[in-house]
């Protein structure tokens, strides 16, 4: 017996008013308060970088000063001895360079941003399958959803990656490495819309746990509030999905697969959740 078709589960009508509201609560509320929260976070880190550098410049004019005074007292010795020379020599500036990796928040910040792109990369490549007839009958407001839920994860790649380059560190524009396997796998399988939304779900779900873990995991307020502003997005698109599938709207079953069927759970667990060590840095 073959699956029913994800698209005969909800009318074209009832998906593209989601995915307007979802559109118009992203522009309206949850977009506004992520790029407020990562502008504070941003911020923070450059005036905490402005900050070191000024206690390092602080540091380096009072030891010249003590080197010069230094000198000068060598000066004035070597004046009164006319018959022992000497010529004072200072040391070097010591200098440090900081680890490659990233830690702490901003190894929490790469690790979304990559797992964003992941999420970038599978809807893109089920539109270019779309477009190839690759799916067979795609409705036009499958295709705007993704585009849709696409766009917003590029915002949601883009807030991370700001962040990272507020701190001096390079974007991140490689896939989460960790899961990327696994999505290619499964994109390999997938033959029409109802596999390609199982995708989805499955990434949404890992996206949304994954911020869910991050609240806890973050220390600084500014990079809690990206992450919580991000979360609900996430949980919208896994919502959209699970209609479009003909199944309950919200994580449910056990601690296996994308959740995707069994008993409505009452929280959002975090079994799924990517780890910081997702991405290195590297």
């Amino acid at each position: 017996m073959s699956r029913d078709r994800a698209q005969d589960h909800i009318s074209d009508a009832d998906l593209s008013a989601m995915t307007t509201e979802l559109d118009q609560l992203h522009h309206d509320h949850t977009l506004p308060a992520m790029q407020s929260a990562v502008s504070e976070w941003a911020e923070s880190i450059r005036q905490a970088a402005s900050g070191a550098a000024g206690r390092v410049t602080n540091r380096r004019t009072f030891l010249l000063g003590a080197a010069g005074v230094g000198a000068g007292g060598v000066l004035l010795a070597a004046c009164g001895s006319s018959h022992k020379s000497s010529s004072p020599t200072s040391p070097a500036p010591s200098s440090s360079t900081s680890a490659g990796g990233l830690t702490g928040d901003l190894a929490v910040a790469a690790m979304a941003a990559s797992l964003e792109n992941l999420g970038v990369f599978a809807y893109n490549a089920g539109l270019q399958a779309a477009g190839a007839g690759k799916l067979g009958s795609v409705p036009p407001a499958v295709a705007t959803f993704a585009q849709t839920a696409m766009a917003q994860h590029k915002d949601h790649a883009a807030a991370w990656n700001s962040v990272l380059t507020a701190a001096g560190k390079p974007e991140v524009t490689a896939t989460d490495p960790a899961l990327t396997p696994t999505v290619q796998q499964k994109f390999a399988q997938v033959k029409d819309v109802t596999g390609l939304a199982e995708l989805a779900l499955l990434i949404e779900n890992v996206a949304a746990q994954t911020y869910q873990n991050g609240v806890a995991v973050l220390s600084s307020s500014q990079a809690v509030a990206v992450a919580a502003t991000i979360q609900p997005v996430e949980m919208q698109h896994a919502a959209i999905l699970y209609y479009a599938l003909g199944r309950y709207p919200g994580i449910q079953g056990d601690s296996s697969g994308s959740y995707a069927s069994g008993t409505p759970l009452a929280f959002n667990p975090t079994t799924l959740a990517r780890p910081p060590s997702d991405y290195t840095g590297s």
